[in-house]
């Protein structure tokens, strides 16, 4: 046997035995991929996350599915990613509370949020604005205060979750004010901004992107910035730090995760087109810096670093709300 052919043999025999991982990296992705989103359709992060899958479906060849798995303050979502195979096949775009306070607000996870998944990037993050029902007579914070103690325990308040952004933001308020406030916890939040703007609830929170068509509509109304700068969006609506409350701060990050175990190669690929994405000056403007989003992309260390920091915030946030987990 010639010695060319035979080392083609040899070399070829190699390369059956290389992990399916290491295989699939030079050619991934080779079919069509799965994001999870653990919410309801229509929010920010999965109008953002689609228009990123579309683009990253054009670049690659490949069709990518999106899989809304709302319920269980994200835990339902995360869980289906956390027990998918590491191929980078199925991902996670999701938000702070998956990672951050489930931790706290739950005695047991179906995942482990520092072991279960990879970071993957950073997309956006945003502000939020404290919102209320068009017809509620209050446009200042100090005013709903006032309402609050005028009618304790009439006011309510929607959320996507305990634990979520509103949760405790609003929890803190009550805590901080002495005020009375119901809170009332719906799948996500597309259906806790609809019960707003039909008079279910009074009062949320939401940013730029998925409360701008309700506010120009009519329906519902922002008092503050819950953060330090205002929105070029609403300009004359002033922050909570200006208003005085400046402990009343949150902000909402969408990021992308993959399961534990998913090939180095295949992150890095992904994580070089999410940015590439994100930092393309048309793309933003039309689906973040538009509706009121930052771009933060970035790598997988920086997203680890986010959640560490935020871990030790929303700690304090956790234990002044007097939380308990269930």
């Amino acid at each position: 046997m010639p010695e060319l052919n035979r080392r083609a043999i040899l070399l070829s025999g190699a390369a059956c035995w290389l992990p399916a991982g290491a295989r699939a990296q030079g050619t991934w992705p080779a079919k069509p991929l799965r994001i999870v989103v653990p919410f309801a359709p229509g929010g920010g992060i999965d109008v953002l996350t689609r228009a990123v899958a579309n683009e990253l479906s054009r670049r690659w060849g490949q069709p990518i599915v999106m899989d809304n798995r709302a319920g269980a303050g994200s835990l339902i979502g995360a869980d289906v990613v956390a027990k998918s195979a590491p191929d980078g096949y199925t991902l996670l775009a999701t938000v702070n509370q998956t990672m951050v306070a489930n931790r706290f607000l739950y005695k047991s996870l179906p995942y482990d949020p520092d072991r279960s998944f990879e970071p993957v990037s950073l997309m956006v993050a945003s502000d939020q604005l404290l919102l209320a029902n068009a017809a509620l007579p209050v446009n200042t914070l100090a005013e709903l205060i006032a309402l609050a103690k005028k009618e304790p325990g009439k006011l309510a308040y929607g959320s996507f979750g305990i634990g979520s952004q509103p949760h405790l933001l609003y929890e803190t308020l009550k805590v901080r004010e002495g005020i009375d406030l119901l809170h009332v916890p719906y799948k996500g939040i597309t259906p806790k901004l609809t019960a707003l703007a039909g008079g279910e609830v009074m009062l949320g929170t939401g940013s730029v992107a998925v409360a701008a068509p309700l506010v120009a509509a009519g329906k519902i109304k922002p008092i503050s910035v819950a953060g330090a700068k205002r929105v070029p969006q609403y300009p004359n609506v002033p922050t909570t730090v200006e208003q005085g409350y400046a402990y009343a701060q949150t902000a909402i990050w969408y990021a992308l995760f993959a399961p534990a175990g998913t090939p180095p190669a295949v992150l890095d690929k992904l994580r070089a087109e999410v940015k590439s994405i994100l930092a393309d000056p048309a793309f933003a403007e039309a689906n973040a810096l538009s509706k009121g989003l930052t771009v933060v992309a970035g790598d997988g260390a920086q997203l680890q670093r986010t959640i560490r920091d935020e871990v030790q915030v929303t700690a304090a946030q956790i234990k002044a709300a007097g939380v308990q987990p269930e």
